[in-house]
């Protein structure tokens, strides 16, 4: 194999690769490099695709939503057998099992026997991925270690190229150990007992005012106001708002011209 055609990782320390087969639709090409990268891989092959500049079509581009770049490192092979060098397992993706073959899992029985060698630098991993059309041909299949087939309903299981790429590779990086969630923003302050009773107060005060509530005759609104209240769970800010307006609402008018 020439240097111009060498399958080294994509990226330093990257030992992950994914295989398109055959693929027709250049979106599915774009949207399968999105997909990847937003789990953090970066290593695309693809085998005798319909289109020889696919890799580069606006199409492809524009569905790869800001992975141009694993497009850029994406490289084109005339085989399989070209598209595994370098691999030391390899997964065909299928939905249903075939009669001769590798074994099938579910993508989450198998992927966590994989990573303590691919984290020992041992493995490098491969998904071969089938044409949107015919998927896998059993020649294609009969290459790998083994068969994924992801768990759909048992009366429809019909996934596009991308969809599958998303879902194994989200289901690899989950068994890699995933990434770290960033925290949320500290929750805002809620607001205490004697804001609300002030706020009660001012609100009473308006609802007089405007004539919604008669003082002789308040029956039970401000209570079920503070039962409102305290289910609210108003922060500080919420409950500056709600006096502005009340504020606002207690103002006097001004003549129409």
């Amino acid at each position: 194999m020439t240097a111009e055609t060498s399958l080294a990782p994509a990226t330093r320390g990257d030992r992950t690769r994914f295989v398109l087969m055959h693929t027709s639709h250049p979106g599915n090409v774009g949207s399968a490099a999105r997909a990847m990268k937003v789990m953090g891989f970066a290593d695309l092959v693809l085998v005798t695709p319909r289109f020889a500049d696919v890799l580069s079509q606006e199409e492809t581009v524009a569905m790869a939503s800001g992975a141009a770049d694993i497009l850029v490192r994406a490289r084109i092979v005339g085989s399989l057998a070209e598209a595994l060098d370098g691999i030391s397992h390899a997964c065909a993706t299928a939905m249903t099992p075939r009669d001769f073959g590798p074994p099938t899992f579910a993508p989450r029985d198998h992927l966590p026997t994989l990573v303590e060698a691919v984290q020992r630098g041992d493995e490098r991993v491969a998904f071969v991925f089938g044409s949107e059309r015919f998927g896998l041909a059993n020649e294609d299949v009969w290459r790998c270690h083994a068969c994924l087939s992801i768990p759909t309903h048992p009366d429809y299981g019909s996934l596009n190229l991308a969809q599958a790429v998303q879902l194994i590779a989200y289901d690899w990086r989950s068994a890699l150990g995933g990434f770290t969630v960033q925290p949320r923003a500290a929750e805002p302050l809620l607001a205490d007992g004697a804001e609300i009773a002030g706020a009660l107060a001012h609100w009473q005060q308006v609802l007089e005012q405007i004539g919604f509530l008669d003082p002789a005759a308040p029956k039970r609104l401000m209570p079920r106001l503070q039962q409102l209240v305290n289910r609210a769970r108003l922060t500080k800010e919420e409950l500056h708002i709600l006096r502005g307006i009340a504020r606002a609402v207690g103002r006097p008018r001004r003549a129409r011209p």
